[in-house]
């Protein structure tokens, strides 16, 4: 098994890990935090086991909703960081 095989981009911001157990496919999506266009760390969104061939697309909105109130709190934590 490849890396494309592995970890698959979804669209612009969400990524896909793939895996197999136990003969049943599992899916964890995923989007990268970046520090000045650095790639610095992984964020898990949710995971699922797959069902069928093509990724739900619910599944892609709920992972870009996650990761939009992750970068507002992030940011807000870096707003409140430098009031201090």
């Amino acid at each position: 098994m490849n890396d494309n095989e592995l970890f698959k981009k979804l669209n612009d911001f969400i990524w896909e890990f793939r895996t197999l157990y136990n003969g049943k496919a599992y899916r964890l999506f995923s989007f990268w935090d970046k520090t000045e266009g650095k790639e610095i760390l992984v964020v898990a969104t949710h995971g699922i086991l797959k069902k069928t061939q093509k990724t739900p697309p619910k599944e892609i909105k709920k992972a870009e909703e996650i990761r939009k109130q992750y970068l507002a709190y992030r940011q807000a934590s870096l707003d409140d960081k430098a009031k201090k």
